[in-house]
This record gives structure tokens, C-alpha cells and sequence, in this order.
């Protein structure tokens, strides 16, 4: 379920926006502050839009144009935390179909500089109207998938259009409707163009979403990773740290993991590493460069390949080993049923979701082996090192108390 796409200056760009995820200014060094963003801007890489954050300006393009009769073109949608970035139609057709109008529009995807399968896509979302009281239907279209396997986000038979895709779609329509006097029940239907065979170069088919690419994102905006550039605004990131004078600092490993840690924990910007994907380049540099402790907050499906010894989280290099999960709920007490189909579950999400409705703490037990797996690469070094596991909405789903080698 890869994201990402871009352009130098796509249909995705940040036009109109007062500091898009395109945007040069701030690249240098992170000692201008710390964080997230400071992470982003030090590694000099051009951020783009998630497949999600398209659809989401493709339907609004569609819907005012089903209800006004123009499209609005670039098209402005506010993202979750705030960017409105402004995005240009790739295409645009207002019909009057033979069961009632229908508009359809079309944004190409710009994933910035990260490698992505889905680079350059052309995301479409055609908009009918619903039958009253209905509110916002999700449709697959051609190239995208249906959820065809549990432990997903998603029931079996739906779309494969995340939550927050969902929910941004949802927020538009919202806003369209209102400013027509509009009822907001509606049929979205979202394609994008040579999904199927797109889709093949992902993980999609073994997780049992068939016919094509997911919807992505949560933020809507595609980080991008060049393993050099990242590793090194890692290193940077621990530097800013140390000289703030933080003693405790998380490497999480995306947004929601780190409205966590700042939840649990009130650490300051600064303290905060972007891991990504990266656990061993944040667990080797402090190890040269320790602070007191070390909070690492992440899904639990790439927490527990941390867990099983992976440093690289990346879904290219490293893989959910539910065989690993499934000994490790027979140890949490988990009876040979339950173990069993752990070892058979989907994903590492619906493997924690059977061993919770059993009461049989997996996600504490993979928090602790994902702690063993950092100490070990740590060895001497003076950092304390606690782990906590999340779903995908962010709700703690295991945890563990900071260890360290030398206590």
C-alpha cells in the first residue's frame, strides 16, 4: 500500500498556499529548531500529496461543479493540520447520465521527491447524487481496490479509501453543500488510471485488496524519503536535542505516533525524531550521542518487526512475521487456538485486534521485544528505553516500562 507520486512544479503543487509541502524555504540545517518539520527541511527533499488529499480535491472540483454547473479550477482543500494547498485538473466532465447528472475531475498525483509507485497518477472522482438521507457513499472505480480480508481499517467489500481520505471527502461535500443550499448525500466514486497494474508493485494483493491501489494518507502530505538524506536529518534531529538540553526524546514513526508521545509524555517539539522507517540509524547514533531516555512510539505491525530484529521498517525490506507473532502470544498466554490464528491473521493489526477480544496482551509483548531489540543495539550505552505500540487511529494497543542496559 505504497503513496507517492511527483512532479518539479505538478498539478500538485502548493499554488496559492502560504508555505506548501513544496516549498525550499527553511532547507539547511535543523539547528533552526527542532522536530518534525525541522527534519523535513534539513533533509532538502520536496514533499508531495497522498493519493487521499487528490481524491479529496478531485471531489470537491466535481461536486461544486455537479451543483453550480463550473469547475473550479485550481481547487483549494484544507488539509488536517491546516496546508490548503491549491491543485490543478488534469480533466474535468459534467454529464447528464441516464440515471441523473454525474461530474467527474481529475487531479494527476505529486509525491514531491519521494519514489513512489503511484508518481504521476491520475486520480479521478466522479460525484452523483444519492438518495436522500443517504450522506456520502464510497464507490471503487477502476483502479481501485476492494477490501477483500480482515485486519484492515476497512470491512470486507468496501472500497480501499482510508479513513481520513474519508473523512477529507466528507468535510468537502460538507463545505460544497452548504454553500448551495444542498442536502450532502451523494455517490463518490474514485479511479485512478492504471491502478490494477500499478497495484501489482505493491503489497496489495497479499493483503487482500484486489482490483487495484489503495486511497491514501493521514496528513495528506507524501514525506519523502532518500535514505541518506533522512538518516542524516535524523542525526541532526538528536543534535538539536542534546544542545536544547533534552533529556528525553521519541522516534516515532509517523504523525499519529507522535501526537502520542507529545500526549503522554509533553515533550517538546525539539525532543521529537522523525524515525520513519529508520529505527536502527536513531538507535546507532545515540549510542554514540545518548540522552537519558529513549521513547520509541510506532504501529504495531512496524513495531513488531523492530521487534523480530529489523532495523529497517520499510515494507521493501522487512515484512510482518506473524509466525514471530503468534510464538510470542503463546508466551503472553494465548491458547494454541488463538495462536494458531495469529499465525494465519491478515495483518499485524487484526493479529493484535484477536489477541485483545482474548484478553492476551501481544502488543506489551512485542513493546518488550521491540525494547530488547534497541538495547541490544544501544550495548552500553546510558539510554533508557521504553516502547509504545498504536493502532491506526492511535490508541495504545501495548506498551512497556524504560529498561536500560546498565539498570
Amino acid at each position: 500500500m505504497t503513496e507517492s507520486t511527483g512532479n518539479t512544479a505538478g498539478p500538485g503543487s502548493a499554488a496559492g498556499s502560504a508555505a506548501g509541502p513544496g516549498s525550499a524555504a527553511g532547507t539547511g540545517s535543523a539547528a533552526a529548531g527542532g522536530g518534525r518539520a525541522a527534519q523535513l527541511r534539513s533533509s532538502g527533499l520536496r514533499p508531495g500529496w497522498t493519493t487521499g488529499a487528490c481524491a479529496t480535491a478531485a471531489t470537491k472540483a466535481a461536486y461544486t461543479a455537479l451543483l453550480g454547473g463550473e469547475f473550479p479550477d485550481p481547487v483549494v482543500i484544507t488539509l488536517p493540520k491546516g496546508q490548503q494547498p491549491a491543485f490543478a485538473l488534469a480533466g474535468e466532465e459534467l454529464t447528464p447520465g441516464p440515471d441523473g447528472p454525474a461530474a467527474m475531475a481529475a487531479v494527476v498525483k505529486d509525491a514531491g521527491d519521494d519514489p513512489d509507485v503511484t508518481h504521476g497518477a491520475v486520480v479521478r472522482a466522479t460525484v452523483r447524487p444519492g438518495a436522500p438521507g443517504t450522506g456520502v457513499v464510497f464507490r471503487a472505480g477502476p483502479g481501485v481496490g476492494t477490501v477483500t480480508k480482515p485486519g484492515l481499517p476497512l470491512a470486507v467489500g468496501e472500497p480501499a479509501i482510508n479513513p481520513v481520505p474519508r473523512q477529507l471527502m466528507c468535510e468537502v461535500v460538507a463545505e460544497v453543500a452548504a454553500a448551495h443550499g444542498a442536502s450532502g448525500d451523494v455517490e463518490i466514486e474514485i479511479s485512478i488510471d492504471n491502478g490494477a497494474e500499478i497495484a501489482r508493485s505493491t503489497w496489495n494483493p497479499r493483503l487482500g485488496i484486489l482490483g487495484g491501489l489503495s486511497v491514501l494518507g493521514t496528513t495528506g502530505v507524501v514525506v519523502p524519503y532518500s535514505c541518506s538524506a533522512w538518516i542524516d536529518s535524523i542525526r541532526r534531529g538528536v543534535d538539536v536535542a542534546r544542545a536544547a538540553g533534552r533529556t528525553h526524546v521519541a522516534g516515532c514513526t509517523g504523525s499519529t505516533s507522535e501526537r502520542v508521545a507529545v500526549a503522554e509524555y509533553g515533550l517538546a517539539e525539539d525532543a521529537l525524531l522523525d524515525m520513519g522507517d529508520f529505527a536502527g540509524a536513531v538507535l546507532k547514533y545515540l549510542r554514540r550521542h545518548p540522552v537519558d531516555r529513549l521513547t520509541i512510539a510506532g504501529g504495531f505491525a512496524k513495531l513488531s518487526k523492530l521487534a523480530a530484529g529489523h532495523l529497517d521498517l520499510h515494507s521493501a525490506r522487512s515484512q510482518v512475521d506473524k509466525g514471530f507473532l503468534a510464538s510470542l502470544a503463546r508466551t503472553a498466554g494465548a491458547d494454541e487456538e488463538l495462536v494458531a490464528a495469529v499465525a494465519a491473521a491478515n495483518t499485524g493489526l487484526q493479529a493484535v485486534q484477536l489477541c485483545r477480544a482474548a484478553g492476551v496482551p501481544l502488543g506489551d509483548a512485542v513493546a518488550r521485544a521491540a525494547r530488547e531489540t534497541a538495547l541490544d543495539v544501544l550495548r552500553e550505552a546510558p539510554v533508557a528505553v521504553d516502547v509504545i505500540c498504536i493502532d491506526r487511529a492511535g490508541t495504545v494497543v501495548g506498551r512497556c516500562e524504560p529498561r536500560t542496559n546498565r539498570g
